[in-house]
């Protein structure tokens, strides 16, 4: 069974959105959370897709705080905007 790009960065929009303030998360962590959740079907690069799409389209950040985390874009009018 596959599973869908889109499917993965729906999933990964969520972790992401659930641990927004509380915890910033890498590649790696999306990554190893959707291949604990859907095992060979979640590839390496169909996650890295997954990514891919979340940030081209707007959906989620990289920032870069003392490393490389994906992230939910800030609002706009928030404190150093």
């Amino acid at each position: 069974m596959t599973i869908t790009t889109e499917t993965l960065a729906d999933e990964m929009y969520a972790l992401i959105s659930q641990y927004a303030g509380k915890r910033n998360l890498k590649a790696g962590d999306l990554t190893k959370e959707m291949v604990a959740r859907h095992g060979e079907a979640a590839s390496k690069d169909d996650c890295k897709l997954a990514i891919r799409s979340l940030i081209e389209s707007g959906r989620c950040v990289y920032s870069y705080l003392g490393g490389s985390y994906i992230q939910l874009p800030p609002k706009e009018g928030a404190p150093g905007d």
